[in-house]
């Protein structure tokens, strides 16, 4: 299995959509304009390909210097455990430098795979959450 990694390389929303509802991360799928916004406004988006197939995407939010925050990681189920999340972690860290920390949200079943690829957990964030 050939993949291939990107910062280049913006998927479109039909394919964000496809792949997030494949490996269930809970976002607004159903609302395509959304989708599209979410990742034409981040600042940096490294993908995962199988050929023609996006197996798997890093979205994130940074500054570049400070801070930068992983909104988005999501792997197809067929792919998962084959190391590409952790691979797209590298890679987005690769592409922030030394002086940015990396940042993230994590959904509730994915809190015992964070640890395992190098992030240590906060007790010290805080949230207002969304309406919609």
């Amino acid at each position: 299995m050939p993949i291939t990694y990107t910062h280049s390389v913006l998927p479109s929303p039909e394919q964000v959509i496809e792949l997030y509802n494949n490996c269930g991360l809970s976002r607004p799928t159903d609302d395509k304009p959304r989708i599209k916004r979410m990742f034409e406004n981040s600042d940096l988006v490294v993908t995962a390909w199988n050929n023609e197939i996006l197996v798997g995407v890093s979205r994130c939010i940074t500054d570049w210097v400070w801070s930068c925050y992983l909104a988005d990681l999501a792997v197809r189920k067929e792919y998962k455990a084959s190391g590409i999340g952790r691979k797209l972690i590298e890679y987005t860290k690769e592409k922030l430098g030394e002086q940015s920390m990396l940042l993230l949200l994590s959904v509730p079943t994915a809190m015992e795979y964070y640890p395992k690829v190098g992030f240590a957990k906060q007790e010290s964030s805080f949230i207002i959450n969304r309406v919609r």
